[in-house]
C-alpha cells in the first residue's frame, strides 16, 4: 500500500499517529474499501474503532450513499429488530406509523454496527439473512424487502470465545469477518502518545481560549509508560482535566501523576486503600469485597442503635413515666417502625394481671398464655401485652407459637 495514500487517509479522516500497527490497520481498511466484504474492527473499547469504518466508507465505490452508525449495545433488546429492519403500524404496542429502519434507509450505502457482540440471537439470524441474500422483514410484515447495503461491524469483544459460549452464531461470525481489522490498544503505540496529548492540549485551547499546556520530558516519558485502559478515550479525558486546571502551565511527571487513576488511590484514606469498595464480583472471585460490606453495614447498624435509643427516650419523655415503653419491657419494642406502628389506642395502661412482666416467667410463656386467655385473638392478646400487632405478630413467629 502506497505510504503516500495512507498519510493522505489519516490527514481526512483526522488519524493521529505513526505507530506500525496503526498504519497496517488504516492500510487494510483502503485495500479493502473499493471491494464490497463485510469487514470486522476489533480493538479494545475507546481505541479507534469508529475511524476505519468511515475509511471503509469514503473510499469505496458508495461514498456518495448514506452511512449510517448504529452503535447496538445502546438500543434496548426489545426494539433492536424495530430499529434496524423497520415495522409496521400496529406491530406492537405504540406503532402508531410504518417506520423504515436503518437497513433500508442505508440502501445503496454503508451501515456500521458497532458493539455487533451485544445483538440479541434472534436479531443475529435476521443480520445474518440479511447478508447472505440482502432480504430483510420488517418486523409485523410477512413481506420480503431486499435492500444493497456494505455491513462493517466493530467489537470489543473475544469473538471465538464468545462464539464457543454460545452468546454469537458462528455462521455469523464467519459471514462477518471476510476482512478482519485489528486496531491497536494506545499503550502499544509508543511515541503516538505523545503526539495525541499534544493535539488534544491544543484543541482543548483553541475552542476555548485558555492558554497551551506544554509537557517536560520526563512527563511525556510518564504518558508513554502507563498503560492506558481506556485507550484514547481515556487519554483525550486526562488531557483536557490539565488543560483545564493546569492551563498555560508546563506539566512535569509529578503534575501528570495526580491526574491519573493510580495517582488519585494512592491518595485516597489508609482504610480505603486496605479494602476495596464494594463491587459486584462472579462466582468463584476472591470475597473480599464482602468484609468491606459488612464494615459499612456494622457501621449502618451502631447509628441505627443509638437513633432508636435516642427515640425510646423521647417517647418516654412524651408519654410520661406511668406508660413509659422501656418500662413494659425492653425486648418487646426494639426498632423505630414498632414505635411508630403503636398508637395511644393500641396501647392502653397495662392491667395488673398482665404475664409479661411477672416473676419467672419467659417472654415466650407470656405470650403463649396470653394468647389462651384470648382464645387466640391477636389484637386482644397485643392490647393486653401493651404490644403492637405487628410485635405481637413476629415474636410469634420467632418463639413457633403460630
Amino acid at each position: 500500500m502506497d505510504e503516500t495514500r495512507i498519510q493522505q487517509a489519516k490527514a481526512r479522516l483526522g488519524i493521529i499517529g505513526n505507530a506500525p500497527a496503526l498504519t497496517k490497520a488504516v492500510g487494510r481498511a483502503l485495500r479493502v474499501a473499493p471491494i464490497d466484504l463485510s469487514v470486522l474492527v476489533t480493538g479494545e473499547s475507546g481505541a479507534g474503532k469508529e475511524f476505519f469504518p468511515a475509511i471503509i466508507h469514503q473510499y469505496s465505490s458508495r461514498k456518495h450513499a448514506k452511512y449510517i452508525a448504529v452503535n447496538c449495545g445502546a438500543i434496548p433488546e426489545g426494539t433492536i429488530d424495530s430499529e434496524l429492519f423497520g415495522h409496521e403500524k400496529g406491530a406492537f404496542t405504540g406503532a402508531v406509523s410504518s417506520r423504515k429502519g436503518y437497513f433500508e434507509e442505508a440502501n445503496g450505502g454503508t451501515i456500521f454496527l458497532d458493539e455487533v457482540a451485544e445483538l440479541p440471537l434472534t436479531t443475529q439470524a435476521r443480520l445474518l439473512r440479511v447478508l447472505e441474500s440482502g432480504e430483510f422483514l420488517k418486523v409485523g410484515s410477512s413481506e420480503v424487502q431486499k435492500t444493497n447495503i456494505r455491513v462493517v461491524a466493530a467489537t470489543n469483544v473475544d469473538m471465538a470465545r464468545a462464539v464457543a459460549e454460545g452468546r454469537f452464531r458462528e455462521d455469523l461470525f464467519y459471514r462477518l469477518s471476510t476482512v478482519q481489522i485489528a486496531v491497536p490498544p494506545l499503550r502499544d503505540r509508543g511515541n503516538d502518545i505523545a503526539l495525541l496529548a499534544r493535539k488534544f492540549a491544543s484543541d482543548f485551547s483553541e475552542k476555548n481560549m485558555t492558554p497551551v499546556i506544554t509537557f517536560s520530558d520526563q512527563a511525556k516519558e510518564r504518558l508513554m509508560a502507563y498503560r492506558w485502559p481506556g485507550n484514547v478515550r481515556q487519554l483525550k479525558n486526562v488531557i483536557e482535566q490539565m488543560a483545564l486546571f493546569e492551563a498555560g502551565e508546563t506539566i512535569t511527571a509529578e503534575t501528570l501523576a495526580e491526574y491519573l487513576p493510580e495517582a488519585s488511590a494512592s491518595m485516597m484514606p489508609a482504610i480505603m486503600q486496605s479494602r476495596p469498595l464494594p463491587t459486584v464480583t462472579s462466582r468463584g472471585e476472591s470475597d473480599h469485597t464482602y468484609e468491606r460490606e459488612r464494615e459499612m453495614l456494622f457501621s449502618l447498624i451502631f447509628k441505627m442503635r443509638k437513633e432508636i435509643e435516642q427515640l425510646r427516650e423521647d417517647v418516654d419523655q412524651l408519654r410520661g413515666p406511668s406508660t413509659s415503653l422501656m418500662k413494659i419491657h425492653p425486648t418487646i419494642i426494639d426498632t423505630p417502625a414498632e414505635i411508630m406502628d403503636t398508637s395511644a389506642e393500641e396501647m392502653p395502661p397495662r392491667a395488673e394481671t398482665s404475664a409479661i412482666t411477672d416473676e419467672g416467667i419467659t417472654e415466650k410463656e407470656a405470650i403463649r398464655l396470653s394468647l389462651e386467655r384470648n382464645s387466640g385473638r391477636r389484637k386482644a392478646t397485643a392490647t393486653e401485652l401493651n404490644i403492637s400487632e405487628r410485635t405481637l405478630y413476629r415474636k410469634i413467629k420467632e418463639y413457633g407459637l403460630e
